[in-house]
């Protein structure tokens, strides 16, 4: 029996006890199983809302745990490779985050002047640091609400784990260039004195998404000389001297909401992961839709959920096995999951 006809024959043998999540920048011989396609906090949700006791999440790591976090008491949560990482989330540790809040403890009430944000590409623990210190996540949605949010808490805060969202997101509600600073863990206070410190309202990791930072200002150049009623259309993942030239600066679902309800013979060069952008020129065929880059940047960690390991995990449930099972543990799940909490009330 092929892959395909394997995988929806135990799909269909479960029925409503299995839930697959597809994020964007899955595969489409993948993601043409989902019943769910979103972004990770929203398949999180998703799964959540249905009473389904197997939630197979076919993304990356950090999303299979933020599904479990959010999960319930009855629902597990499977992912098809447990070695399916983000290079984005392990730009921060835990160590490393406690080292920095340890340094700015010596010269600042941290618990007083101090607020966490983490962006939901991070590891739970980082989310459950958040929560311990009143902090709260961010998604590339709602990261201007939040960060607004916080530095209303605080007179500081720290961003991690990437640079350029929370850079873009800073400039975007007000805040200066001279009032951010980039904090390299090497060296204490990030290698700055206290007096630069206490002037800073933003720390910014010093993290990156290796696919958003291909896109180079040069392409967006070459793209307006080449089609002239071309628009740009980025993730606040790129850097900032690509937002700059950039004519909309979104989310992952912000991006495919955009080319939805644009009309017939749009023109899109769209800075993102290739698999959701070639999904969008085939779904849009009245539109013409580009990858921005020179050549498709694809994420090699998403690529890594392959048909044959999701159908591997599928079969295990018809065997009453559970194959890559993801948890989190109680003492980290539930300040984690405060921290999440946080921003769902913000709506």
């Amino acid at each position: 029996m092929e892959l395909n006809e394997r995988v929806a024959t135990i799909k269909a043998q479960l029925g409503p006890d299995l839930v697959i999540l597809g994020h964007h920048y899955q595969r489409d011989e993948v993601i043409q199983f989902a019943d769910f396609r979103g972004d990770s906090l929203q398949l999180a949700q998703d799964a959540q809302r249905t009473d389904a006791r197997y939630i197979v999440f076919c993304g990356v790591h950090f999303m299979a745990e933020t599904a479990a976090i959010l999960a319930k008491p009855h629902q597990t949560v499977l992912l098809p490779d447990l070695e399916a990482g983000c290079f984005l989330a392990d730009r921060a540790d835990l160590p490393l985050v406690r080292q920095a809040w340890r340094d700015l403890g010596r010269i600042m009430d941290v618990e007083r002047e101090v607020l966490p944000v983490t962006y939901i590409n991070s590891a739970a623990e980082l989310k459950a640091f958040c929560g311990q210190h009143g902090g709260i996540v961010c998604t590339s949605a709602n990261a201007g609400r939040v960060l607004a949010w916080a530095l209303q808490q605080r007179p500081l805060v720290l961003f991690f784990p990437d640079q350029h969202l929370g850079y873009n997101t800073a400039r975007q509600i007000g805040v200066a260039d001279e009032e951010m600073l980039v904090w390299d863990h090497r060296r204490f206070l990030g290698g700055y004195n206290p007096e630069r410190v206490r002037r800073t309202r933003l720390i910014l990791w010093p993290g990156w998404c290796y696919v958003h930072t291909r896109f180079r200002p040069e392409h967006v150049r070459a793209w307006r000389e080449r089609e002239r009623d071309i628009r740009i259309l980025v993730h606040p993942e790129c850097t900032p001297d690509v937002v700059a030239l950039a004519d909309e600066v979104g989310s992952t679902s912000y991006i495919v909401r955009r080319v939805k309800e644009s009309p017939p013979g749009t023109k899109w060069a769209i800075g993102t992961e290739a698999n959701l952008v070639l999904r969008l020129a085939r779904e849009h065929p009245e539109q013409s839709i580009f990858c921005l880059g020179d050549e498709p940047h694809y994420c090699r960690t998403m690529n890594q959920i392959t048909l044959e390991k999701l159908a591997r995990v599928l079969e295990g449930l018809a065997r009453g096995e559970l194959v890559n099972p993801v948890s989190v543990p109680p003492e980290i799940a539930e300040p984690a999951r405060l921290a999440v909490e946080r921003m769902l009330q913000m709506g």
